[in-house]
Parts: structure tokens; C-alpha cells; sequence
């Protein structure tokens, strides 16, 4: 509660008034920065699925969110009715064929969480609070990452439901799920700092949506290509190192090579063993990278 204003009136010699107007000091809890942290990452996550705003705000990532889990519903729903053995998509598999839905709802989110606060000049009213360059990167970076682990982790959720309804064995489907959820786990960290650094560049909303788009499709489209030549050409070695350039790809070489999914490169190469830890590395590595150019870019509170 804010405290109850005093006011005292003092009159001048020339007859001009002078209004005092002091306040009580204020002697309520101090919640301090972990409490600013936790308020900051709720209102992120909140805001990326629209809850608070208005209901604009709310339709996209909605859509997006029934969009992601319409085909696993289906899914579920022939696997009951035709009591099938084994579900048409493995779990791993799963985020990287809806892998434009994923692009498109961080293309949408990632620069209202952070391209409005750059342009509205709110970061100084952050950090005059109880709260330091590094809540603020951690917060924004945690709660777009949690959004997309929601929008990818649901409808793996449904598949594993419809899965044990159908009577398929449970510990093989147990397993699948923990694969799955690992695989979107990375997945979302490395799509929630490219999306959040990307967005960052710019106050300006729109070219943050056009740049995350350009920066998901632009070299998934070109390795694509370049990996189609080089299995023509009988140079199936460089298939899979040519997946290292861009972030889908990386997710698809990392859960082929060691969480038990199958590849979408070429005649379904996956990446060797060797080639997998590289690949697992090169994504840590960007996921690190991502959140040091993000404490890079709000090293000064004016922008």
C-alpha cells in the first residue's frame, strides 16, 4: 500500500501560498531483487501466451498452441481407434516436423518481450528497482524458453496419453517421452536466445518478427539444399557436418545421434557418434553465447 500523503499550507508575505507536501517513510516489506526476478519472468511467460494483454494479444499464440497440438490429437485418436501398435511420429520427431509453427510463434513473441521495453526506453524504470542487468537477461531469457518448452513439450504430453489408452507398451513409451522432452528442452533454449538476441537489435517491432524468421528459415533452407547436393554427389561424410550451420538442424543432429530419433538429413544420415558430441556441443555453446550477447547488449540501463 502507498503511503498517505501530509500536506501542510504556509502563507507568504506577498500572499502566495506554498504547498508542502511530504510522504511518510515507508516502513512495509522490501521483497528485494529475487521477488523482482520472479514478478519479471511471470509477466514475461504471461505475456507470451498473451494472458494480461488484451485479447489481440491473446489470438496468435493461442492459435499457434492449438496448432501444435491438433496433429497429436489426431494422432491419438487413430492410434485408439485402430489399436495401433506404435504412434506415427516419435516423440523426438515431433517438434521438428512442426518446426515452422515453433518459428512462427517465436518470430511473434520474442520481440514483444523485449523489442517494446527497448523502445518505450523502459529499461531504466527496470533497473531503478531492486534489480540488475543480469535479472533482467535472466528472467526475459528464462521465460520465453519456459513459453516454447509449453508449445512443444503439450503435445508430447497428448501423444503419451493416447499412447497408454491405446495399450502400447508403457516403457517404451516412458522412455520416448523423457527423449522427447529432452530434445525440446534444447530446442527451446537455443530457439529462445536466438530469437530473444535477434529481437534485441532493434526497438522496432516488426523487423525483430522479420529478422527471427529470416535467421530460422534462411540457413535451414540453405544446408537443406547444400546437404540434397552433396548426397547426390556421393559425399555423405560432409551430410552430416553440414547440419552444424543452422538451429534446427542442430536439435535434428543431436536426438538422432543419442536420443533415438531418426534423422530428417538426406536418406536419413545421421551424424556419427563423434559428429553427435559436436553437435551437442555447438548448441551449448550458442545457447552460452546467446545469453552473453544479450548481457551484452543491456550492459547500459538507457537503451
Amino acid at each position: 500500500m502507498s503511503p498517505e500523503p501530509t500536506t501542510s499550507v504556509s502563507a507568504t508575505p506577498g500572499g502566495a501560498y506554498i504547498h508542502n507536501i511530504g510522504y511518510r517513510h515507508y516502513d512495509g516489506p522490501r521483497l528485494g531483487r529475487a521477488y523482482a526476478r520472479r514478478s519479471l519472468f511471470s509477466q514475461s511467460l504471461r505475456g507470451a501466451y498473451g494472458l494480461g494483454r488484451s485479447a489481440k494479444s491473446k489470438v496468435l499464440p493461442m492459435l499457434l498452441f492449438a496448432v501444435m497440438c491438433l496433429p497429436a490429437a489426431i494422432m491419438v485418436a487413430v492410434a485408439v481407434f485402430t489399436k495401433a501398435a506404435s504412434l506415427p511420429v516419435g516423440y523426438t520427431r515431433y517438434a521438428i516436423f512442426l518446426q515452422a509453427v515453433i518459428g512462427l510463434y517465436l518470430a511473434s513473441q520474442a520481440p514483444q518481450s523485449v523489442s517494446r521495453d527497448l523502445r518505450f526506453k523502459s529499461i531504466p524504470l527496470y533497473f531503478s528497482r531492486p534489480i540488475e542487468r543480469g535479472d533482467y537477461v535472466a528472467s526475459k531469457f528464462a521465460a520465453m524458453a519456459s513459453a516454447l518448452f509449453i508449445l512443444t513439450a503439450t503435445p508430447l504430453l497428448v501423444l503419451y496419453v493416447g499412447a497408454l489408452l491405446a495399450k502400447m507398451d508403457f516403457l517404451d513409451q516412458t522412455k520416448g517421452l523423457a527423449q522427447g522432452l529432452v530434445s525440446v528442452l534444447l530446442l527451446s533454449l537455443l530457439f529462445a536466445g536466438i530469437g530473444l538476441v535477434v529481437s534485441a537489435l532493434t526497438p522496432r517491432r516488426g523487423f525483430g518478427v522479420a529478422a527471427v524468421i529470416a535467421v530460422l528459415t534462411i540457413p535451414y533452407g540453405a544446408v537443406s539444399a547444400i546437404q540434397g547436393i552433396a548426397f547426390i554427389q556421393g559425399n555423405e561424410s560432409a551430410v552430416g557436418w553440414l547440419g552444424l550451420f543452422s538451429p534446427i538442424t542442430l536439435i535434428d543432429g543431436v536426438q538422432s545421434t543419442f536420443l533415438g530419433g531418426t534423422s530428417s538429413f538426406p536418406n536419413s544420415l545421421a551424424p556419427t557418434t563423434g559428429a553427435g558430441f559436436v553437435y551437442l556441443l555447438v548448441t551449448l555453446i550458442v545457447i552460452a553465447g546467446s545469453y552473453a550477447l544479450l548481457m551484452r547488449r543491456y550492459r547500459k540501463a538507457g537503451l
